[in-house]
């Protein structure tokens, strides 16, 4: 009996011992998959923190344009018929930027994906000061910080186009090289200026070929005067040079181009500089949002026989230098239609290649087609469809400069142009 109860006695304890063993394995289970779980979702949280580090944006601008026989489009290829008036289809601009952003450095790529193939717009890092997050350096391609037309994004701009002068005198708007930007914390009663300068390369998206630099600087202010109203400006200053491919350089003396054939000329660089002022005024009213703005430039521009265009290329072209002083700029104006998701806008802007000659003394004394002014007067309609589409329509009429000398240019040509654009932005 006794055994019976020693047996029965044993058993029990061995029962109650598992049962205590298994309880505490499965406790020690239950905390292992706990900490595991723990573990998975700091990983996850990690993971967020670096994903909202990196941001991805972009627009898609698709555009249809009509344009008469002399049009120069921006979409489609040149006019194949030049006794007819002509139209194209195309994506003006397929943008897609990239952002990745730790602590006061970031790095930003954009690209630009149109049926004409991919190009590189941006591609720089920027390091902001620790203090107050105002000031930065920044390094690689990106926009040249002169005037405001140039910085404010195809995205936003209420013309189809930067102005004529900006599309000559900085082609693609950005170059390569290193820019310093100085502003007070956003406390400081100085917040509203802010100086923007740095040396570049001069050869926009291309590689740099030679050890000179380009300076260009930009000092603006902007500032609140009321709840409704808004006012800002800048003076801009861009000191840089062309290389000279051989020795003949034309400047102007009088109302005709003298050359200097001097031997010493070949290899040199031409003096290019450029003054620029801007100012911006919006305000409030019943009518909604109302927008004036405007910049005049002047100064130096080396070109070539057949264009005054900057020679934005690395290659550096054996051809006769031409000296030009000119002028040129823009005035904008853009009034929201009350509670209408509508925007009217009109625009005018010009460019003169060479303020030494104008009407008939063109076409004389080493002059030709190039030294013409051109002048465009435009107006259109936004339609902001939500915050993230709108479409525009905008028609240009462009006016040239004429002269008896050059039987082409005797009249004015045949170059209006209509845009139609729908853009999607995200």
């Amino acid at each position: 009996m006794k055994t019976i109860k020693q047996v029965i006695l044993k058993c029990t304890i061995l029962l109650l011992g598992l049962c205590s063993f298994t309880n505490f394995f499965a406790q020690d289970v239950e905390v292992t998959a706990t900490e595991q779980l723990n573990q998975k979702v700091d990983a996850l949280d990690e993971t967020v923190k670096k994903l909202q580090k990196f941001k991805v944006s972009g627009y898609i601008q698709a555009q249809y344009q009509w344009g008469e026989q002399a049009a120069l489009l921006k979409v489609g290829n040149i006019n194949e018929n030049m006794g007819e008036s002509f139209s194209r289809i195309g994506i003006r601009r397929g943008r897609i930027k990239f952002v990745y952003e730790e602590k006061i450095v970031s790095g930003v790529f954009q690209l630009d994906v149109t049926e004409k193939g991919v190009g590189i717009k941006d591609a720089y890092l920027q390091i902001k000061d620790p203090w107050f997050g105002t000031s930065a350096l920044k390094m690689g391609v990106f926009d040249r910080p002169f005037g405001y037309e140039i910085s404010y994004s195809s995205s936003r701009r209420e013309s189809p186009e930067r102005s004529a002068i900006f599309q000559m005198l900085f082609p693609e708007e950005r170059d390569l090289g290193a820019a310093l930007t100085l502003q007070a914390a956003k406390t400081s009663p100085w917040n509203f200026l802010k100086l923007e300068a740095g040396l570049f390369a001069g050869n926009g998206i291309k590689q740099e070929t030679d050890s000179r630099k380009d300076f260009i600087g930009h000092l603006s202010a902007q500032k609140d005067i009321t709840d409704n109203v808004k006012i800002g400006g800048g003076i801009s200053y861009y000191n840089g040079g062309v290389f000279q491919g051989n020795k003949y350089v034309y400047t102007m003396d009088g109302n005709a181009f003298v050359v200097d054939s001097n031997a010493d000329n070949k290899g040199k660089f031409a003096k290019r500089e450029y003054f620029g002022v801007d100012a911006q005024l919006s305000f409030m009213t019943s009518l909604g949002m109302t927008q004036l703005r405007g910049e005049y430039l002047f100064g130096t521009q080396p070109g070539g026989p057949l264009s005054s265009k900057s020679p934005n290329t690395s290659i550096l072209i054996l051809t006769n230098t031409y000296i030009r002083n000119f002028n040129g700029g823009y005035v904008i104006f853009v009034q929201d239609l009350g509670k209408l998701p509508f925007s009217a806008v009109l625009k005018y802007d010009w460019y003169d290649p060479n303020t030494k000659v104008s009407g008939d003394e063109i076409g004389l004394n080493g002059t030709n087609h190039v030294d013409l002014s051109q002048n465009t007067f435009g107006f259109g309609l936004l339609w902001k469809v939500n915050n993230n589409l709108r479409v525009q329509g905008y028609y240009e009429m462009n006016r040239n400069e004429t002269t008896q000398n050059l039987p082409k240019f005797a009249g004015d040509l045949k170059d209006d142009a209509f845009t139609l654009r729908v853009q999607y932005k995200f």
